[in-house]
């Protein structure tokens, strides 16, 4: 699970990456194309990327499939301990907590999910969350349904 988590990271991380690149590429020509005055605007790159970042974990967590591409193609699925399915709040504030104690306790925050049962993250651990898979989610579902 750990593995899959890590993937998800990477993916959504050249999904974030593609927008803030295309945004350099269109400031530096504008710059050029403007004789040096459009290179101002060089320093909305920083706060633009962060916005970017938390618009996009809490759409996309606070959506229908309470994931993001990533986690989607790596077939994982954000929940609370609960069981309910993510919204936007939570999964903005799962990215920030998520980046805040990535860099501050890097090591710690691995080690934790190595160390549970549940492989849940420091992250998920504070804000209650759990990662599980979709696919054994799909196949337990109906049997359920048909016992009540």
């Amino acid at each position: 699970m750990l593995t899959r988590r890590v993937f998800a990271f990477l993916i959504d991380l050249f999904v974030l990456s593609v927008p803030v690149i295309l945004a350099v590429i269109f400031i530096a020509v504008f710059g050029l194309v403007t004789l040096g005055l459009g290179w101002a605007l060089f320093w909305l790159v920083s706060p633009a990327s962060i916005v970017w970042a938390i618009v996009y974990y809490g759409a996309s967590i606070g959506g229908q499939h309470s994931a993001t591409i990533g986690m989607r193609m790596m077939d994982l699925e954000l929940r609370t301990w609960y069981g309910a399915r993510g919204y936007f709040v939570l999964g903005a504030t799962h990215a920030v907590l998520f980046w805040a104690t990535i860099s501050f306790l890097s090591p710690l925050v691995l080690l934790i999910g190595l160390l549970n049962g549940r492989r849940r993250l420091l992250h998920d651990v504070i804000l209650g969350t759990v990662i599980i898979n979709s696919s054994v989610r799909t196949q337990i579902s109906p049997a359920a349904r048909a016992s009540y």
